[in-house]
């Protein structure tokens, strides 16, 4: 596995989001003009070697779009 600038969680829930997006059929592309961000900050967000990364205001926004719990998004238990 290349080397990640994301902790765990981090990675858990962009994981979450990507999995979600490819089930609806979602370019990062399409993506990012829902979610109202510049058309790199998904490709930036699921790529390991940057930083960027969804903020919760993001995820309320993302839960709008799959039409699910912003919750969805988060482990059930702490990742240890």
């Amino acid at each position: 596995m290349a080397e990640t600038l994301h902790s765990p969680i981090e990675q858990y829930v962009i994981d979450k989001v990507k999995e979600k997006r490819i089930e609806k059929g979602y370019s990062q592309k399409e993506l990012a003009y829902m979610l109202d961000v510049s058309v790199g900050f998904i490709g930036d967000v699921e790529n390991p070697k940057y930083r960027a990364k969804y903020n919760l205001n993001h995820l309320n926004e993302l839960a709008k779009i799959f039409e699910c719990s912003p919750k969805d998004f988060l482990p059930d238990n702490p990742i240890v």
